[in-house]
């Protein structure tokens, strides 16, 4: 696999959905993150795409979606207890049909948002809107489908989703960037 087009690729969907979320005003032009949620990815990541791998065909555009649902399950356990949410399994987050209403436990159970509030309203056509634009430019590389690069193309795409989701819930939930003026010189030394 090419790493240059990869890392072009994923640079470029990630810009995309940055201005995507900035232009409804989910996001504030940063995309919030952090190290932990995102090793989180490298830990999960395999069982989710062995999942979503299988729905690309019958629904493309759920099979990047899920991924920025569980970006937002893990940002909100970073917040709440991240000694307990990091050692939860993939499966914690399943629905009640496992895989196929993940975004629904997310949203109602890990969020605590009511399914028919109108933040979760917000969340739903905003995901759908970044997953819709992720598979637009997947299909728009003319990637032999079932091909090595693809599936590459594909897994960083749900990581890249997964990210996306963590900023809207770590800016859901009251975080930004701040800038810090520091003193000069060591404080400690004077």
């Amino acid at each position: 696999m090419n790493k240059v087009y990869l890392e072009r690729f994923e640079t470029r969907l990630q810009h995309e959905l940055l201005q995507l979320c900035c232009s409804q005003k989910m996001l504030n032009g940063t995309l919030l993150a952090s190290e932990d949620i995102d090793q989180q990815w490298q830990k999960l990541g395999p069982e989710y795409l062995a999942d979503a791998v299988t729905q690309i065909k019958d629904y493309p555009t759920v099979s990047v979606a899920w991924a920025a649902y569980l970006g937002m399950g893990i940002a909100n356990g970073w917040d709440k207890d991240w000694n307990r949410y990091q050692k939860l399994p993939y499966q914690h987050f399943y629905g009640s049909e496992g895989f196929d209403n993940m975004d629904e436990n997310i949203v109602a159970n890990i969020l605590g948002l009511p399914l028919e509030s109108e933040d979760a309203r917000k969340l739903e056509a905003i995901i759908r809107s970044c997953a819709q634009t992720t598979v637009s430019l997947i299909r728009h590389e003319e990637i032999e489908p079932q091909s090595p690069t693809a599936y590459y193309i594909f897994a960083s795409a749900c990581r890249i989703m997964y990210r996306i989701g963590a900023a809207l819930e770590l800016k859901r939930l009251g975080y930004k960037f701040e800038r810090v003026d520091l003193p000069t010189g060591n404080p400690l030394l004077n």
